[in-house]
């Protein structure tokens, strides 16, 4: 199939701003799932202390329901996006956000505040896997893989936005203040409320902006809607190529409105299926998001006390924030496998330095340093570029299917990864723990030399056709 060249429709200022503001549109649902997933850690002590609770495993059940709901949302959106649409979807998962936001900031119980938390968890779950498909179908092959790595810039920038918010919102708490204390404070009654509210706004917003963004080009041509299809390219770039339309028009016979679970996993497709479940679960278990979660234990064993702690998270934050922007500028530039390769070798080094350092008991800024250094190399590599390349390497037929199967698979992984960490910590130290981070990241890199190929320049049909027919031997 010829790939689709770049015109000068789709080159012009206008077209990159178009093709800009519509990826940001898309993209907003990642900024409220890193806001949203996040939020909870500050406003933890207290909603706690409204609503007396001082059972671990309830706190446990508060702090990680949203994780079930991601999953069921993750796992349900392929098969809604393809029956109904990608731009139906947004604009659902927008008004979801908005309201599970304001039920979770002002539930009365903690049982309504569960059950909006888990409300929360299924927008989670339908922004991780809908933003980056939406993106990917709309993006001009030229420009997909920064226009897709907006979306982690969304996510790092919720993830952070939700770091400055929480810390601007908290009042000063006294020392050893009681939890009844806590209760009646302005932090119990009303602050708590607020680090949920507050991201209404910007969730309202995307649900009044996605009904102004054109439906996926290929999904309308998968339903047959050509005429629709075109006019959807000429709001993307401002006229239909008559190339990639073309394109769109040889492809469209081979889809289905509705597919089958079973297909996933013929002959065909289990290469490509397989893929991507492996640098789904290769993003969570490289394991830079036990920094995230376990920040406070992570800080904690290498010396720092509280004030350190709250300190050496925003700078995390930070460096995530800025070396994703760095990783935008290089998908489209070095292509997708190298930067898998160095992020997952640069992460065997920086793992196995951490675990050396844990376990001759060094503290202080060298473990902070090497801290920034793998989550810089992961901000920089797995972290958008799994987003891009699980977005992009399925095929038409079954492209929303896929990629929900990968996004659970990412979800569970994660989850696995958060429940682990504190009983590999407790069994073999912190430095067993990053040392067998380290031996996963390794052989994530000797999969992706081996089977992962490059994809950057080629539009979605070929790589449905190199991927499909010929296997992922063709690095090329």
């Amino acid at each position: 199939m010829t790939d689709v060249q770049s015109g000068p429709t789709i080159t012009a200022p206008s077209a990159w701003v178009r093709s800009a503001v519509i990826s940001l549109v898309a993209a907003m649902g990642g900024l409220l799932f890193g806001y949203d997933w996040i939020v909870i850690s500050g406003a933890k002590p207290f909603f706690q202390a409204y609503f007396n609770i001082t059972n671990p495993d309830t706190i446990g059940w508060a702090m990680s329901c949203a994780l079930l709901g991601a999953l069921a949302g993750a796992t349900t959106s392929g098969y809604v996006a393809d029956r109904w649409g990608r731009k139906k979807l947004l604009i659902a998962s927008g008004l979801l956000f908005a309201a599970s936001s304001l039920g979770t900031g002002w539930a009365a119980s903690f049982g309504m505040f569960i059950f909006w938390r888990l409300a929360g968890g299924v927008a989670i779950g339908i922004a991780s896997n809908l933003s980056p498909l939406y993106i990917a179908e709309t993006a001009p092959a030229h420009l997909r893989g920064r226009l897709v790595a907006i979306n982690q810039l969304t996510i790092v920038t919720g993830i952070l936005l939700a770091d400055v918010i929480n810390w601007m919102i908290a009042r000063p708490v006294a020392p050893h203040a009681t939890a009844a204390i806590i209760a009646a404070s302005w932090n119990g009654r009303y602050g708590w409320r607020l680090m949920f509210t507050i991201v209404t706004a910007p969730a309202i917003l995307l649900f009044i902006a996605a009904w102004f963004i054109p439906e996926s080009p290929r999904w309308l041509a998968a339903r047959g809607r050509m005429t629709a299809a075109r006019r959807a390219l000429e709001q993307l770039r401002g006229s239909a190529s008559n190339e990639e339309f073309a394109s769109l028009r040889a492809s469209s016979g081979q889809h289905t409105a509705s597919v089958p679970l079973a297909s996933l996993f013929s002959r065909r497709m289990m290469p490509v299926i397989v893929m991507g479940v492996v640098l789904a679960v290769l993003q969570q278990w490289c394991g830079i998001n036990v920094i995230f979660s376990y920040a406070q234990n992570v800080f904690s064993d290498a010396g720092y006390h509280v004030n350190g702690v709250l300190f050496n998270i925003m700078i995390t934050g930070s460096v995530n924030l800025v070396f994703t922007i760095i990783a935008m500028a290089l998908v489209d530039r070095l292509g997708r496998r190298a930067l898998m390769l160095m992020g997952a070798g640069g992460l065997v080094m920086t793992h196995l330095a951490l675990g050396y350092l844990f376990y001759v008991h060094v503290h202080g800024l060298l473990v902070v340093c090497l801290v920034m250094a793998a989550i810089a190399c992961y901000a920089m590599t797995l972290a958008p570029v799994t987003w891009v390349l699980i977005s992009e390497i399925f095929p038409s037929e079954i492209r929303a299917t896929a990629v929900s199967l990968a996004v659970s698979a990412l979800w569970l992984a994660d989850f696995i990864l958060t429940q682990t960490y504190p009983l590999l910590e407790a069994r073999v130290g912190a430095s067993g723990a990053f040392w067998l981070y380290a031996g996963v990241c390794l052989a994530g890199f000797l999969y992706i030399l081996r089977v992962v190929p490059e994809t950057k320049g080629r539009s979605l049909e070929q790589l449905s056709d190199m991927l499909c027919y010929n296997g992922s031997r063709n690095k090329a």
